[in-house]
């Protein structure tokens, strides 16, 4: 399909809110094949709370086709989002695919390897924790992914492995799949903003208890 061609998925497109009440600053990296409720979910949820998101696009500001074929036009690419950089998050949906681009790019490399050296907060989903197994970053630390992705989590044990829906040890956060974005993008509210502005994001959600 051309770019300058109608596209025959649906396109999402996200813009940041246009206060930055938090001033806290979160970057999602997003890649061919990420999985569509991780991205939007958590982005949509911080934006709630006046966080400053930024969508980049691993390989340019093209609109990106997701596992489901929906696409999803980027702020920025990654390239031009670094530039602003630090963040007080980086994010890494998953979705198959998408989490094997993660772990191929040596930018996503580099841009994890900086926030962990500088205690930044780190959160993936799904099978996007498996792109920090394959960066070195967060060895040690007790992790969770999607059921099918915990066998390759675990290759070599450089971590500990959790059944719970979001956990969170130090600044690796980590959580199972599309059902639990919600709770993944509140627990970044959290992290960075406290549980008072995290229930408030939460209150008119209506999620289950």
């Amino acid at each position: 399909m051309k770019l300058n061609q109608a596209p025959s998925f649906t396109t999402i497109s996200l813009i940041a809110a246009p206060q930055d009440m938090a001033s806290k600053r979160a970057l999602v990296i997003l890649a061919k094949g990420a999985e569509e409720m991780e991205t939007v979910i958590p982005t949509d949820v911080m934006r709630r709370a006046g966080i400053k998101v930024t969508v980049a696009g691993l390989t340019g500001k093209e609109p990106v086709q997701c596992s489901r074929d929906v696409f999803i036009c980027p702020d920025a690419s990654l390239e031009d989002a670094r530039k602003e950089g630090p963040y007080d998050v980086v994010v890494l949906p998953g979705g198959n695919l998408g989490a094997q681009n993660l772990s191929e790019s040596a930018a996503v490399k580099d841009i994890l390897k900086d926030q962990e050296s500088r205690k930044g907060l780190i959160a993936a989903i799904c099978a996007g924790p498996t792109a920090l197994l394959a960066h070195g970053i967060g060895y040690g630390s007790k992790v969770t992914t999607h059921p099918l992705a915990k066998d390759k989590m675990m290759n070599g044990a450089h971590y500990s492995y959790s059944e719970s829906r979001v956990e969170k040890d130090g600044n690796i956060l980590t959580s199972r799949g599309p059902g639990t974005s919600f709770e993944f993008g509140l627990a970044i509210v959290e992290t960075l903003l406290g549980k008072e502005v995290a229930e408030q994001v939460k209150a008119p959600l209506i999620l289950k208890d």
